[in-house]
């Protein structure tokens, strides 16, 4: 009889967890407290309208691809790919916009028109990003992270010093560029890290690669296509997906995970991957004695940003923005000083606009539109329907002086979506969005560990353990936990 395998939570690193552990014949069920799988990667539909619920930038798409691979199929059997030209729209004014183009010759001649011999500088930084993609995402970011001794491999530790791993990422972007506009395309990559350039390893200069190189790609239908994608192939391969169970406990007996209690049943089981939040396993559903971390550890977190979404359904058509589009006419420094270092609502912010269909005309009924728009912000702050409104009027604002467009009388309706709902939703450490800060010492082996210090067989994947979070690295975690448990589990 084949081993019992829970994989808790039906996101993307629960759907991968699931699907490989599937693959290595374990009996599979994944637990899911929503109705839907799918996590932050879902939809949100009413009236002919739908909306992605959290990532709309697909990136990476080599990471993707890998994981369909690994079951003889592709993407391309799931949804169509469009690589999106331009790329993404950038407002640092009214009327001072730079549209990002998909080629990088065209892009080292837009760096070139602000900055004398910046196309230059700009072709060198992407050598060395994307051997930072090369190494550090593809051979690094698979390791599990328990120990040390993982990187004493001497072509690993070779490349450490190329990996620019103790440079701050601010210094080695104003090493290549001067200009100011330039600086922030560049810096932009990383303001969802979780720390501000200036405290994040230069190591990341990884994104400019999956960007400018790799590209900016749409899946025809949305964001949310990739989940189900990856739920076919769980299903496919013989995963029993549980929608609508909330796990109230992990239950231990001799040292190892002996069953889960889901909407009041207990199932036994083998071995468990928690895919779900980290600190809500670890602080909520295990008895304190089987806790890997305390809650002081958990309060000493540096944690990357939480957001205010709001999704507007419109009677009309916006013109003059891109499928993306980033809005860059605030302070940025002070803005990330608001959201690490001194907590709280901004008073200015950046803030970033989807317009989907730009590319997809599917997402709206015909003649009217829909709008995607964040505000990445500190997390844990007072979350109140009053800051919200006052937020949506001021991005309004803004977005019409930009568009010279009369957007707000033509609302048919709106969601926010912000702390509270992820808390809600997802269990969420502090309503944060994206994990753990990727600070140098919340990296790799310094991230709370894949496999639990107490239990032998409980596994942890998603954002707020390796490698962290974003689609590509949520795939990864939920390999690197299955992989792991599947090794294991096969020799005792």
């Amino acid at each position: 009889m084949s081993k019992k395998v829970a994989v808790l939570g039906g996101g993307i690193a629960g759907l991968s967890a699931a699907s490989i552990m599937a693959l290595n014949g374990f009996d599979v069920s994944l637990f899911e407290k929503n109705a839907e799988v799918g996590g932050r990667a879902s939809k949100f539909e009413k009236d002919g309208f739908s909306f992605d619920m959290g990532p709309t930038w697909y990136w990476m798409p080599d990471i993707i691809e890998d994981f369909f691979q690994i079951f003889e199929g592709s993407a391309a059997d799931h949804y169509e790919l469009q690589r999106l030209d331009p790329s993404y729209r950038v407002f640092f004014g009214k009327n001072d916009f730079i549209d990002i183009p998909s080629s990088v010759d065209e892009i080292a001649g837009l760096f070139e028109s602000l900055e004398k011999g910046a196309g230059a500088s700009l072709r060198k930084y992407l050598r060395e990003a994307e051997y930072k993609y090369t190494v550090g995402l593809k051979k690094f970011a698979f390791k599990p992270g328990l120990s040390i001794l993982e990187f004493l491999d001497w072509r690993l530790m070779s490349s450490i010093f190329k990996l620019h791993m103790l440079k701050p990422f601010s210094s080695y972007v104003k090493k290549h560029f001067k200009h100011p506009y330039l600086i922030q395309l560049i810096e932009f990559h990383v303001l969802f890290l979780g720390a501000k350039p200036q405290n994040t390893p230069a190591l990341f200069s990884l994104m400019s690669h999956a960007d400018y190189a790799l590209g900016t790609w749409y899946p025809v239908g949305g964001m949310h296509k990739i989940a189900q994608a990856m739920k076919s192939v769980a299903h496919k391969n013989g995963v029993n997906i549980k929608t609508n169970e909330n796990i109230e406990s992990i239950n231990v007996s001799a040292g190892s995970v002996c069953s889960i209690t889901a909407n009041g049943v207990d199932y036994e089981q083998d071995a468990v991957i928690a895919t779900i939040d980290y600190q809500h396993v670890d602080q909520k559903l295990l008895a304190p004695e089987h806790s890997s971390y305390s809650q002081a550890y958990w309060e000493s977190r540096k944690l990357a940003p939480s957001c205010l979404i709001f999704h507007l359904a419109l009677d009309k058509k916006i013109d003059n923005l891109q499928h993306h589009n980033l809005f860059f006419d605030a302070d940025f420094q002070k803005h990330a000083e608001e959201i690490y270092d001194r907590p709280q609502w901004p008073e200015n912010p950046l803030f970033y606009v989807c317009r989907p269909t730009v590319t997809d005309s599917t997402l709206a009924p015909e003649g009217k539109d829909i709008l995607y728009l964040l505000i990445p912000v500190a997390v844990a702050l007072d979350d109140t329907v009053e800051i919200r409104e006052k937020y949506l009027k001021l991005l309004l604002e803004r977005l019409e002086v930009h568009t010279g467009e009369d957007i707000s009388k033509h609302i048919l309706f709106k969601r926010s979506y912000a702390h509270k709902e992820f808390m809600k939703d997802y269990n969420s450490f502090k309503g944060n969005a994206y994990g753990l800060a990727n600070t140098l010492m919340q990296t790799s082996i310094f991230k709370p560990k894949i496999k639990s210090k107490k239990l032998k067989n409980l596994y942890f994947a998603g954002q707020l353990t390796v490698p962290g979070p974003g689609i590509p690295p949520a795939i990864i975690s939920g390999r690197i936990a299955a992989d792991l448990a599947a090794k294991e589990m096969k020799v005792r």
